[in-house]
């Protein structure tokens, strides 16, 4: 069973930067482009706290007030939170799920498509990952030149996703570069069926 992620990576920034408010978690998750990789959406950061909360797995460590803002709560780990983030945690780290992703059934329905726009869609996939792996490579290269300390900037670990968000994207991208190549020489012909309109 798959690990809910953003309880998880909730759990972790609480754990990790305690106490803390709810903004905070949300800014650090995003300094960590969780919102891409992970589909942790800003929003759904105060539901998860609040989740929690109720669940037992973090407590308000107290609520205040800074000149005209609004007011603020802070947070913080319970053992019950600190017990379900190792356990969150342990699986998470030994899955070994393949990810799922739509993308896998439209492969398998190839044929049903129009041979053209299967060669457009996939020269698009190519150009769209060379600028992804662009972007990440520099991202990896800005993230290390930080002291690496999460109140001052990303941490460190970031990189690691990125470069691992790299390598997916290398390996997609090679497989889109083969098979654009096998279609377009001939090798691939699997357009027997009839496309849809």
């Amino acid at each position: 069973m798959a690990v809910p992620t953003t309880r998880m990576l909730v759990l972790a920034v609480v754990r990790m930067m305690q106490p803390v408010h709810g903004y905070d978690v949300r800014r650090e998750l995003l300094s960590w482009h969780a919102d891409k990789w992970a589909n942790v959406q800003p929003g759904s950061v105060y539901g998860a706290l609040k989740t929690m909360q109720r669940d037992g797995l973090i407590a308000v460590e107290g609520v205040g007030q800074d000149g005209a803002r609004p007011e603020r709560t802070t947070y913080r780990l319970t053992v019950e939170g600190e017990k379900v983030f190792g356990d969150m945690l342990r699986e998470a780290l030994w899955s070994t799920e393949p990810p799922k992703h739509s993308y896998y059934a439209a492969v398998s329905l190839i044929p049903y498509a129009p041979r053209d726009e299967v060669i457009a869609a996939l020269r698009s996939r190519i150009l769209k990952f060379e600028a992804d792996l662009v972007y990440l490579d520099r991202e990896v290269e800005r993230i290390l030149a930080g002291s690496g300390d999460p109140r001052e900037t990303e941490p460190h670990h970031v990189a690691d996703n990125m470069r691992l968000a790299a390598d997916h994207t290398r390996a997609d991208l090679e497989w889109s570069r083969k098979t654009l190549q096998r279609i377009e020489s001939g090798e691939l012909d699997v357009w027997s069926g009839e496309p849809y309109k």
